[in-house]
């Protein structure tokens, strides 16, 4: 399929060719969900921890004689069920990590670039450069080509210009072509490669 390339300034600079097999699939949630999920769960820390009834400083003797009280039969004060004692069955630090085959990953930033195309959210543009960095300037720019909320997928390296001038913007996210991934893709309204992406993407594809 044929993209019109559009320039920073928002005029026409000719038309790009996309691969059907990477830009135009039918789009699979499914794959798309496991994905996402399999994104997150990566970025969970783990670190979460409740302290069990080993972990409490506290005696470990017999809290009072076994019969002849009227109480209930009890030994240790650091159960679960007493005031100060430890928790039951409480978080402990884990990996939530787990595994996607490498298939399912390449398949899934496939339907996620095809589902941008099908939305008409996808915009090529020739280069991404600045030739200062300045917020306000880049800032207009991007309302004029209706960039308020885009993920900015750029070469192998970004232009420092650039990057400096798009980091203060809000809802806007710039990486180089091989920081892009599913889920920075889907949480954008918009995705924006440059020639450079377009190239590379269709290149780690072949």
């Amino acid at each position: 399929m044929d993209l019109t390339i559009k320039t920073l300034e928002g005029k026409d600079a000719g038309t790009v060719s996309l691969k059907d097999e990477i830009f135009g699939l039918e789009v699979r949630e499914d794959i798309l969900a496991r994905m996402v999920r399999y994104q997150l769960a990566a970025k969970r820390q783990g670190t979460h921890q409740a302290k069990g009834r080993a972990d409490i400083a506290r005696t470990g003797a017999k809290m009072y004689r076994q019969k002849g009280t009227g109480n209930a039969r009890h030994h240790s004060a650091r159960a679960p069920q007493f005031r100060g004692g430890g928790a039951a069955h409480g978080p402990v630090s884990r990996d939530h990590s787990h595994d996607l085959p490498k298939k399912i990953r390449a398949l899934a930033l496939k339907h996620a670039l095809s589902s941008k195309v099908k939305s008409e959210s996808l915009i090529v543009v020739d280069d991404l450069v600045a030739a200062e960095a300045k917020t306000k300037l880049l800032s207009g720019k991007f309302a004029a080509l209706g960039l308020d909320n885009a993920l900015i997928i750029g070469g192998a390296e970004l232009d420092g210009n650039f990057a400096l001038a798009a980091r203060n913007i809000p809802n806007v996210d710039v990486l180089p072509v091989q920081g892009i991934n599913v889920y920075d893709i889907l949480r954008r309204g918009k995705l924006v490669l440059s020639k450079a992406a377009v190239e590379a993407l269709e290149e780690r594809f072949k």
